[in-house]
């Protein structure tokens, strides 16, 4: 089920799956969902909210897993992946697509006023505060502090903003 408002601007070459499972999608006013972004709903019943005045570029995909909130003002650049869902794998007698998923660590949570830069991997259990930038090509996990500035793979501190 989505709820998108009526000043979204949502491009024709986007793709929106629905849910088999319930979960909803929400985007709201003057929020933007460029071309060749994909959300799939997969690996779990989170819903997928995203806030006014966002911005989604191309080539971004956004999972349900365990469910993404995107607050207001939110700007993400192209090629991002959200994944707030892990694959089972430990028994090496079973198939890993056989295994299921591993426990929620919380979904993604993103705060208002956030820049998340080209290429980025966003994982479960992420919670990035308000004002956060985080750097082009960064793999993102646990609590990113409010007006602070990430960036790399490990994720590094690097300044805040002022």
């Amino acid at each position: 089920m989505h709820f998108i408002s009526d000043t979204a601007a949502i491009s024709p070459l986007s793709d929106l799956e629905t849910s088999v499972r319930g979960s909803k999608l929400t985007i709201g006013g003057h929020s933007l969902i460029d071309a060749f972004v994909k959300v799939k709903f997969a690996g779990g019943t989170g819903d997928i909210e995203l806030g006014q005045h966002v911005s989604v570029n191309s080539g971004t995909v956004i999972y349900s897993g365990n469910g993404v909130r995107i607050g207001d003002n939110v700007l993400i650049a192209a090629n991002c992946t959200f994944a707030p869902v892990n694959h089972s794998y430990e028994d090496r007698n079973r198939l890993i697509r056989e295994q299921g998923f591993l426990r929620s660590k919380g979904g993604i949570t993103i705060e208002d006023d956030v820049w998340i830069g080209a290429n980025c991997v966003i994982l479960d259990g992420t919670y990035i505060r308000k004002g956060a930038v985080v750097g082009a090509n960064s793999l993102v996990r646990g609590t990113l502090e409010a007006y602070s500035v990430y960036a790399g793979n490990p994720l590094q501190l690097k300044g805040a903003r002022l």
